[in-house]
């Protein structure tokens, strides 16, 4: 299977997924043990909206993000086409 070049946007979108993602762990670590912190729960709703904003704007311009029904594919099956955003 040949791997296609991938561009900065790529990286730069990957990463701050990544980034947002690890955001809203520790927040929803922190809400765990603070569940009446209203900043935090508002700060947890925003970094979730921009997630999903990224995720789509991501899977519009590179392909799906997550398998098993998570993500839309386009046609053709777009699952077979490396690199898998793991696999960066």
């Amino acid at each position: 299977m040949v791997t296609k070049a991938l561009s900065d946007d790529y990286y730069k979108l990957l990463e701050d997924i990544q980034t947002l993602d690890f955001t809203l762990v520790e927040l929803n670590l922190y809400l765990d043990t603070h569940p009446d912190d209203l900043e935090a729960i508002k700060q947890f709703n925003t970094y979730t909206q921009k997630a999903k904003e990224l995720r789509q704007q991501f899977e519009e311009n590179f392909g799906p993000l997550m398998h098993f029904g998570h993500s839309y594919s386009t046609h053709p099956w777009a699952w077979n086409e490396p690199p898998w955003p793991w696999q960066v």
